[in-house]
């Protein structure tokens, strides 16, 4: 590919970028839910192997959600906005589940990841376009071992997806009556948990795959994750300060709409 090729490319996971780092702070999503499609329609347009393109998408997304939900925890925290007690209480499972993920990344096919992507997303645009949102209990499970199960399975599946908590947890959150503002910090915080663990598995699951790009460690791209991680950090409190000045409804509603097409999409490439 010559530079021209590849220009506009770079400028478009750029841009990507800049709305993932927006997003990661607005609605305490990790920016993954983005970055994944739009890395792996980029690496479909290119000769990229196909077997390997939904897990470098996924692993690499997962590489930037680590500073990219430090850079939103941090502007969160500055406002209060970060539970302690409930990190403290998930972070085991979330731990636990997002190694797992990372690790079982590698006995999966990329349909299946794409089915993983494609079905939880359009479950999670449903809920964000719905005006009322479902409430199971007026307060989170007493149990800690419903807890350390809830947090697993969230971190598991935000593993196999490439995204932060916050796409699963805050949806779980507000469904126990978790105040959104305080979701949404601390589902920001959740993602260093769960995308530290999983960029570990996957980086070993992807030791010795043959027709990975160079420069990459496991599943995980070094030279894309690099170009996303200043736009996705610098822009993260940008939108962390808009969560506590918008209101998010019609943010969200519209994010339901592009997470919903994209969802299709992804099923569709998966099943055809």
């Amino acid at each position: 590919m010559t530079f021209l090729d590849l220009l506009p490319i770079v400028i478009g996971v750029i841009a990507t970028s800049i709305l993932a780092g927006i997003m990661a702070g607005l609605l305490g999503v990790g920016g993954g839910i983005v970055l994944v499609p739009v890395l792996f329609w980029i690496l479909s347009l290119t000769d990229f192997p196909p077997e390997l393109t939904m897990h470098m998408a996924v692993a690499t997304s997962l590489a930037t959600i680590i500073f990219t939900s430090v850079s939103s925890a941090r502007a969160h925290a500055k406002r209060g906005g970060v539970d302690t007690q409930l990190l403290k209480l998930w972070a085991p499972g979330l731990v636990l589940g997002a190694l797992s993920g990372g690790l079982a990344a590698k006995y999966i096919q990329a349909e299946g990841l794409k089915l993983v992507f494609g079905t939880i997303a359009l479950f999670v645009s449903i809920n964000m376009a719905t005006p009322k949102t479902l409430v199971i209990s007026s307060h989170l499970p007493r149990s800690r071992a419903v807890n350390v199960v809830i947090s697993y399975v969230v971190g598991g599946f935000s593993s196999l997806m490439g995204i932060g908590g916050g796409t699963l947890s805050v949806p779980i959150l507000s469904a126990f009556s978790f105040e959104i503002r305080r979701a949404v910090g601390t589902a920001s915080a959740f993602g260093i948990l769960i995308a530290i663990p999983a960029v570990v598995g996957f980086v070993v699951s992807g030791f010795g795959i043959p027709n990975r790009p160079p420069f990459s460690l496991g599943f995980v791209n070094i030279p894309a994750a690099l170009l996303i991680l200043p736009f996705t950090v610098g822009f993260a409190p940008v939108g962390a300060a808009l969560a506590h000045k918008l209101d998010g409804k019609w943010i969200k509603r519209v994010f339901a709409l592009f997470l919903a097409i994209t969802a299709l999409r992804m099923l569709s490439s998966a099943l055809s």
